[in-house]
């Protein structure tokens, strides 16, 4: 059973705005997980979100003087 919406490479490219390349050499080095469908790749959403959040930078100080 799934546990979330299934999503296509070109999917998640659109989503990161990155190049669906880029998705495909993460899923093959094991940063996201993915189901293989025949020859096409599926990711859980939950997974996505998982990789994210793993990935997620945590808080930097920041000067208003480097904003302005």
């Amino acid at each position: 059973m799934l546990k979330s919406k299934l999503l296509t490479p070109t999917e998640v490219s659109e989503l990161l705005q990155v190049n669906y390349r880029k998705v495909l050499d993460l899923i093959l080095l094991g940063h996201i997980s993915a189901i293989k469908i025949g020859r096409q790749y599926r990711i859980e959403k939950s997974e996505l979100l998982n990789y994210l959040e793993k990935n997620k930078i945590k808080g930097t100080a920041v000067m208003k003087s480097d904003i302005c």
